[in-house]
């Protein structure tokens, strides 16, 4: 059986998954955060799967911090999570992680983000840079939405509409 932890961790994983996909329905958008990333001196591949972890992870963060439930995760606000990804520190988003993933993708990628973090130097300063390209995939997202306060459920709404994997 499946704790609540591990399915809030699956939600917040999930928010990271579909971040850059809808983002990227504006190609445009894409070539930005891979020139970015070249410039950062971040590989594309391990880059973009670092968002996606750091979405995850801010997310996280915000639901541990407000004793959301994974049945209530939908309803947290997308603001929240793009505030806990810049305003929160690197070794703050580790906090209440599950002891084990079920996606082995996510062992690697919180893994990847662990070593970041604690090695500090060059590597702080591209979790650094990698915070504001997750805040800004956030923001973009927000006001791509009519709605004036754009939760999770609104972002998975959109990535079903998609076609995005569920």
């Amino acid at each position: 059986m499946t704790s609540d932890r591990d399915m809030l961790w699956h939600r917040c994983a999930h928010l990271g998954r579909v971040l850059l996909p809808l983002v990227d329905q504006e190609p445009w958008r894409r070539d930005r955060r891979h020139e970015n990333l070249q410039t950062w001196g971040i590989d594309t591949v391990e880059g973009e799967r670092l968002i996606e972890v750091f979405a995850a992870l801010a997310a996280h963060a915000v639901a541990a911090d407000a004793s959301v439930s994974a049945a209530e995760f939908d309803a947290l606000r997308v603001s929240a999570v793009a505030d806990a990804a810049t305003g929160k520190r690197d070794i703050e988003l580790l906090a209440g992680l599950p002891d084990t993933f079920a996606d082995s993708r996510d062992v690697q990628a919180v893994g990847v983000f662990r070593l970041y973090a604690y090695t500090g130097g060059q590597s702080s300063r591209r979790l650094f840079q990698l915070s504001r390209e997750v805040r800004h995939a956030l923001a973009v997202l927000g006001e791509q939405t009519p709605m004036p306060s754009v939760t999770c459920g609104d972002i998975f709404r959109r990535a079903a509409e998609a076609g995005l994997p569920q």
